[in-house]
């Protein structure tokens, strides 16, 4: 790995050119990774992989007329000073506030890289085309604002908002919401059962957990391979099968853990406001996130609860 300072004006013009044609490349994968749901936004990419397209074309054609047609391959892994950047295709599905973020950390990065390499050159051309990129570089925040107001109408950014919504309900609200609800509801029978057989904190406390974890790693080892997300757009089936299986976890975890406490009367008592509280959790999340009205949320996760609760209650006191 080099020092940027050891490198020459050969080298330096040769690594912009690298640069340009990388930044040319991540848009073209940004264009293409949101065009399915944010057609807009992926228009605005592509306007700017056209512009990264035209600086490299201008400092090849200058790198050609000063050093000649070899262009050594130098890449920003090195040299030293570059942010490792993820690789997109890590990164699906694309998250457009993720996505702009990035874009415009990869446009400071780059008028760093211009300025810094424009002061070190002494060949007058070459210094008035680094510092014109790093002009362009630090005008391109505006060309993007003007692109998404020449390409994001306000039609089609509340669209784009209301898409990305869906998307975020769909791969990662509702497998949440589905392993909240099992791991707080189901697991609500053994516990109390368990709890009122044996007057025993620590015992139930033991059978709750292995209930949550056990019902974490059963609903989330459901939900990865129900489908593979292709047809359905709910995302990565191991992403939703890790969100589904935490979230069930956690969810009967949160009324084990008060059995942690040695007085069996005070554990029960803790472990009753919990329950109290995980479902009206549940019902809020229903009501924000699936439109489900606030009575009809509260009553369904309610009778739920309840039901299931008693029966380990019958079960424990028989």
């Amino acid at each position: 790995m080099r020092n940027f300072d050891d490198l020459s004006e050969r080298e330096m013009l040769a690594l912009a050119i690298e640069l340009e044609e990388e930044d040319e490349r991540v848009y073209a994968d940004y264009a293409e990774g949101l065009r399915e749901d944010f057609p807009a936004s992926a228009a605005v990419f592509d306007g700017m992989r056209e512009e990264e397209s035209g600086h490299r074309r201008r400092l090849i054609e200058l790198y050609q007329k000063k050093f000649g047609t070899h262009i050594p391959l130098i890449r920003r892994q090195d040299v030293r000073g570059f942010v490792q950047r993820r690789p997109v295709w890590l990164i699906r599905p694309l998250r457009l506030e993720e996505v702009r973020k990035q874009a415009s950390t990869m446009e400071v990065e780059s008028r760093q890289f211009y300025l810094r390499a424009a002061a070190r050159t002494s060949d007058a051309g070459i210094r008035q085309l680094l510092d014109d990129l790093a002009q362009e570089e630090y005008s391109h925040e505006n060309r993007a604002e003007e692109l998404e107001r020449k390409l994001l109408p306000p039609g089609a950014k509340q669209a784009e908002d209301e898409a990305r919504r869906r998307l975020f309900v769909l791969q990662i609200v509702q497998p949440g919401l589905a392993g909240l609800m099992d791991g707080s509801v189901s697991t609500l029978a053994p516990v109390f059962a368990a709890a009122l057989a044996t007057k025993n904190s620590w015992a139930a406390f033991v059978v709750g957990l292995a209930a949550s974890l056990g019902a974490g790693i059963s609903m989330g080892f459901a939900e990865a391979l129900s489908d593979d997300g292709s047809l359905t757009g709910r995302g990565h089936p191991w992403m939703r099968g890790a969100i589904t299986g935490v979230m069930t976890a956690l969810g009967g975890v949160g009324h084990t853990l008060p059995f942690l406490v040695p007085d069996f009367r005070v554990a029960m008592a803790v472990a009753i406001i919990v329950v109290v509280i995980e479902l009206a959790v549940i019902s809020w999340i229903r009501h924000r996130y699936m439109e489900t009205p606030v009575w009809s949320a509260a009553m369904q996760v309610g009778l739920g609860g309840a039901l299931v609760f008693l029966t380990g209650v019958l079960i424990g006191s028989s």
